[in-house]
């Protein structure tokens, strides 16, 4: 009797245990809403969801109880969470600092202080002994804010305002401020929403854009300091919904530029930064389908352009005094294979070169005419530009990094061709490159395209012979390539054994335009059978199986997994779906929406039938089945103006009321962040370290 009292509390544990009932995923309700395009019926049961206001408290309850449901099923992986979230952040070096960058007698910077989520920004002139001056620090204006983002910050060519741009919800609607750094105190005039700022040369007047209610930037407005905003001359005002606008200003800082641009044509204002009150002049009229921007050097103007049979660019030049096109002379001669960009110095032209999927990095004296190309170590790379302040100098900056090699700032001679490091990435606990190893192998599409896939995996933890886990990344869309890049936090996969992949696919720009415009529009499909065609590859040679297999993407590549996942489930053990840009028709058909009408050029028109009936094809909301689906984790955020929270929202309570499977489905939305997720350095790996636990736990994966 005694050993019964001594096991009855093990016993009622037991039996609390496996009577617990199992939470219960939410149910979202069904009114249907129908809409007729086409002769079509589009009932859509999940549109009530769609709130633009974000204040419907049936729709957030709806989200704050599939939030809670994620909790409740990630609760015994928070452990898990927090040793990912410590182990990622363990090794980054706290307080750190950028490599300080020359302008005129000033070196700017900013730093991390330890335990700070935001950036410190700092300057020191004549020389780096100098004392330090903290001109602005992100921290002290992030109190009280759940999210903090700053995106345009311009000194003026005096070096005594400062104009920065911030936003607190996620939205990405920027408020203009203008600080004065001699005082340390902000103007009384303010500009929201705001987009850009370019001053003139006096100091005094600058060029700012207003977006409209969609969040399209499309007015451009003079502002003189110490006058009333209200009084701001219209500068510039584009009507046509497809383009948006921006002020910029040539490396020269001779002239300002405003561009005004859609997906497929741009066109160009300029006007002597040192005659603000002067007038714009056009460069070249609008042509349909001719994208082409301006530089300046000397007495010459050097153009950018895609027309003429141009699609991977070329570079003509003309005299200030004709810009017309009819002036323009060919400089640069377009070639079919190699996309090319430029940024120009004094005394040289830096092109920037795009053959078979590698970025080269290419050097011409303008003096002399001669040229050559930089050569870099590894095979798979990633480079670019940055911190280039001053048009007379022989020293480019960039920074180089690969999928094993840190990101590295560098300052190259242009002259003597001799490259120094300023600074590589810091891995706290110790890195060592050898130990990984990066590859680029080739999958045929069905079409017998050759599709590029980059791997990279741990080489004592690679099982040749037999089915590894792996990581499968894509984008495909915009014309943006997905170059190999390092990452932090991409180690706790790779030392769990997991292979990391990218799948170069259609509809990207790694392969120049032809590559892009195969992945868009009525070709969009190739970028969905080119990511299939990868994952079948990676599956025969071995290197992994669909028991083992992880898919990821965000945004357009959200649109990507969430389209294969209709068209191949059986292929994929694991989907993670970040801000997924998945109800595309629905979207497209609201021109109200941030951005649509510009996005026509690259999923095409639905008041179109032919592309309604193509866009519906694959369009992920509307293709959902009853079927089985993949563990799937859907990551949302609430202020997203890009992808509208409604669309994770919408596809996921559809898969809810449809999949046949058990596996699991999760929705979790960031009711303070917008399109880009958490805004502190540390928050965003609280966001990492869900995700990775989330695949760990299906894999069984708990340390």
């Amino acid at each position: 009797m005694k050993r019964f009292f001594l096991l009855y509390p093990i016993i009622f544990f037991l039996f609390i245990s496996c009577t617990e009932k199992k939470p219960e995923p939410p149910k979202a309700k069904i009114i249907p809403h129908t809409t007729i395009k086409h002769g079509v019926e589009l009932v859509d049961n999940y549109h009530w969801l769609k709130d633009k206001s974000r204040t419907d408290i049936d729709v957030i309850n709806y989200i704050k109880a599939e939030n809670e449901y994620t909790e409740k099923m990630m609760k015994h992986t928070e452990k898990f969470q927090h040793e990912l979230f410590n182990e990622i952040t363990g090794r980054i070096k706290k307080d750190d600092l950028t490599v300080p960058v020359k302008s005129d007698s000033f070196y700017y910077y900013s730093r991390k202080e330890k335990d700070k989520q935001y950036s410190i920004y700092c300057r020191k002139k004549w020389n780096l002994e100098s004392p330090e001056e903290i001109y602005l620090d992100a921290n002290e204006l992030a109190k009280g804010h759940s999210y903090f983002s700053i995106s345009e910050f311009s000194i003026s060519p005096n070096h005594k305002y400062l104009a920065y741009a911030a936003d607190t919800t996620g939205a990405e609607k920027y408020t203009i401020y203008i600080k004065d750094l001699q005082t340390s105190k902000n103007l009384k005039e303010t500009f929201f929403p705001a987009d850009d700022l370019t001053w003139a040369s006096d100091n005094k007047t600058f060029f700012y854009t207003i977006e409209d209610e969609t969040g399209r930037s499309y007015q451009v407005f003079r502002h003189s300091l110490g006058t009333n905003p209200d009084n701001d001359e219209l500068i510039f005002h584009e009507k046509d919904k497809a383009f948006y606008v921006w002020t910029t200003e040539t490396t020269s800082e001779e002239y300002i530029i405003i561009c005004s641009g859609s997906k497929t044509t741009r066109e160009n204002w300029f006007l002597k930064a040192d005659n603000p009150f002067g007038k714009f002049r056009v460069m070249q009229k609008r042509q349909p389908g001719m994208k082409y921007y301006i530089e300046h050097r000397k007495d010459k103007f050097y153009i950018w352009m895609n027309a003429d049979n141009s699609k991977n660019n070329k570079i003509m030049v003309t005299s200030v005094d004709n810009p017309d096109q009819k002036y323009w002379k060919e400089f640069i001669a377009h070639r079919d294979s190699v996309n090319i960009r430029f940024q120009l110095f004094k005394d040289y032209m830096v092109l920037f070169e795009r053959e078979k999927g590698i970025r080269k990095l290419r050097i011409l004296n303008m003096n002399s005419g001669k040229d050559y190309y930089v050569e870099f170590p590894e095979p798979i790379y990633s480079f670019s530009p940055t911190g280039n302040w001053t048009f007379d100098t022989e020293i480019l900056r960039f920074y180089y990094e690969s999928m094993v090699t840190p990101y590295s700032i560098y300052d190259f001679n242009m002259k003597t061709r001799e490259r120094i490091i300023k600074k590589r990435q810091q891995i706290i606990g110790g890195y060592d490159p050898e130990k990984y190893y990066s590859v680029r192998i080739y999958a045929k599409a069905e079409d017998g395209t050759s599709i590029p896939i980059s791997l990279l995996f741990k080489k004592d933890l690679y099982r040749k012979n037999e089915p590894n886990l792996l990581l499968l990344d894509a984008y495909g869309s915009y014309g943006d390539a997905s170059d190999p890049y390092f990452s932090i936090s991409r180690l706790s996969l790779l030392d769990r054994g997991f292979i990391y992949a990218i799948a170069h696919v259609r509809g990207g720009g790694e392969f120049g335009k032809e590559w892009h415009d195969q992945g868009k529009m009525l070709n969009k499909k190739n970028t969905f059978t080119d990511f299939i065609a990868c994952a079948e590859y990676l599956i025969s040679e071995n290197y992994t199986d669909p028991e083992k297999l992880v898919i990821e993407g965000g945004s357009a590549g959200g649109l990507l997994v969430g389209a294969v996942t209709n068209m191949r489930p059986d292929l994929f053990k694991v989907v993670i779906a970040d801000v997924p840009f998945v109800d595309v028709l629905n979207t497209m058909l609201d021109p109200t929406l941030s951005a649509t009408v510009s996005e026509y050029d690259e999923w095409g028109n639905p008041n179109d039938k032919i592309y309604f009936d193509y866009i519906r094809s694959y369009c992920p909301y509307q293709n959902v089945q009853s079927k089985n689906y993949p563990n799937i984790l859907v990551l949302a955020g609430f202020h997203d103006p890009r992808v509208n929270y409604w669309e994770p929202a919408k596809w996921t309570a559809k898969l809810r009321n449809h999949k046949t499977d058990n596996n699991l489905l999760l929705l979790k939305t960031d009711m303070s962040a917008g399109h880009g997720g958490a805004s502190g350095r540390f928050d965003y790996y609280k966001e990492v370290a869900f995700k990775y636990a989330f695949i760990f736990d299906i894999f069984g994966i708990e340390k």
